[in-house]
């Protein structure tokens, strides 16, 4: 469909307004943490790598990064298993009650982030207390995993849908059994869905603050939670700057290897 020219000009202006309005505060965060004012004013009258320097040696920041990429790491790996097997039963195989639970395994993901965190918050501590179940890093990887599973599972069940069942069918008319078949064909098809679901669960775990604030114990912090705690004090401003100037820039790697290998099978790279 080819557009006409005043319809193009528009759609072409309302694209620069909506991706200025995305990332022109991104822009002035990135930007802002190499000012040397405290208060950030704009335009910056100088600029300073002091900040970036201070981010360096706060322990704090440090000690919330380590916290929030083992996190992250557990979380994902939770989900890439739970997540994936989900994902086959679903789509490879009929029995009763198949899409009330494909329906199940995706509302995490739609329901309000401080609903799942009352939810699993209470969970652990009326619930599963009286067993000895406290908050802490433990109940914050399951905080996560609850969500990250919505991710993978529908990285891989768009690619089995996608794929169909030919090529399995045609590695058993051929001989192969199960395991053949997943290791030499089914796997090679869902690597980089299964990839591009790890990268996303795990960029959404490090970012996550309302269900960690629920489900994190009073000794643990991950990075976003260590933002929000230090935002409003003023010596420690600048750092903060620094700090989402940095998973600004952070972020958009995942996302960027996800789009890539999610579209392995589309381009034809298996």
């Amino acid at each position: 469909m080819r557009l006409s020219p005043a319809l193009r000009r528009t759609v072409t202006v309302w694209a620069v307004v909506t991706l200025a309005l995305l990332y022109l505060p991104l822009a002035l965060v990135v930007l802002n943490s190499f000012n040397a004012s405290r208060t950030f004013g704009f335009p910056p009258t100088a600029f300073t790598l002091r900040w970036w320097q201070s981010a360096l040696a706060s322990s704090g920041a440090m000690a919330a990064l380590g916290t929030s990429v083992v996190a992250g790491l557990c979380a994902t790996a939770i989900a890439l298993v739970l997540g994936t097997m989900a994902a086959f039963a679903v789509q490879r195989y009929r029995f009763f009650g198949r899409r009330s639970i494909s329906f199940l395994l995706v509302l995490p993901i739609t329901l309000p982030g401080i609903v799942t965190g009352i939810a699993l918050s209470a969970t652990f501590t009326s619930f599963l207390g009286p067993f000895g179940v406290t908050l802490g890093l433990a109940t914050v990887i399951i905080g996560h995993a609850t969500f990250c599973i919505v991710i993978v599972f529908n990285n891989v069940q768009a690619r089995l849908r996608r794929l169909g069942g030919s090529f399995e069918e045609a590695s058993a008319d051929l001989g192969a059994g199960t395991w053949q078949t997943f290791r030499h064909v089914t796997f090679p098809l869902m690597r980089g869905a299964i990839v591009a679901g790890a990268l996303l669960a795990f960029a959404l775990s490090f970012d996550e603050i309302v269900v960690t604030a629920f489900t994190a114990g009073p000794g643990v912090q991950t990075l976003p939670i260590w933002i929000f705690g230090n935002l409003f004090r003023p010596n420690q401003a600048p750092v903060v700057n620094v700090v989402a100037a940095v998973l600004t820039v952070v972020a958009v790697v995942p996302v960027w290897l996800a789009q890539r290998f999610g579209g392995d099978a589309a381009g034809g790279r298996i």
